[in-house]
């Protein structure tokens, strides 16, 4: 009984996933960041699919921005990507996002410049914040923009991007735990 009932919480209940600078339909960033990948379409099928075997539909998911670029893919390939993505999705705006892009709108239920999740401590943003900007309410800067690059800003800070998380959302616990 107490088992069972354990089983359908977890089936039911949301999970939050967080994730950053997927960059679709962007080529380059398979050379500046060293992507295992040969071309943004193959990139594209593989970040969907890390995505979906993760994310389900009742989930929610916190994108830190640079989702991808239109100047690189016609509106139906970039709808065709986001409508194909499991999870409610919200959005934090990276410095490649335009918060007046009409598919952003469509496919993200909320848009952000920066969300501070109070419950967990946590602050969500594109670009990780100067430490001065850190309070005492927040335990820790979950950010992107920095990809792979090995800048350590310190413990507090927690890097979003795929580069570093094996092209997956992770779950908002990911982020919570001492590393």
């Amino acid at each position: 009984g107490f088992k069972l009932l354990i089983i359908i919480q977890e089936t039911y209940m949301q999970q939050i996933f967080i994730t950053s600078d997927t960059h679709f339909s962007h080529g380059n960033i398979i050379k500046y960041c060293n992507r295992p990948y040969k071309t943004y379409e193959e990139m594209d099928e593989a970040l969907i699919e890390n995505w979906n075997k993760v994310v389900r539909q009742q989930d929610k998911v916190y994108h830190l921005g640079d989702v991808y670029f239109p100047k690189y893919s016609s509106r139906e390939r970039s709808e065709n990507i986001f409508k194909r993505l499991n999870g409610t999705k919200r959005l934090i705006l990276g410095n490649h996002d335009n918060g007046k892009d009409q598919l952003l709108q469509k496919y993200f239920k909320e848009i952000y410049m920066w969300r501070f999740l109070k419950d967990v401590g946590l602050l969500l943003t594109h670009v990780p914040v100067h430490p001065d900007s850190l309070s005492n309410k927040l335990t820790y800067n979950v950010h992107g923009h920095i990809h792979n690059n090995a800048g350590y800003y310190g413990p507090r800070y927690k890097n979003a991007c795929v580069e570093v998380n094996n092209y997956t959302p992770q779950p908002i616990e990911f982020f919570i735990q001492e590393k």
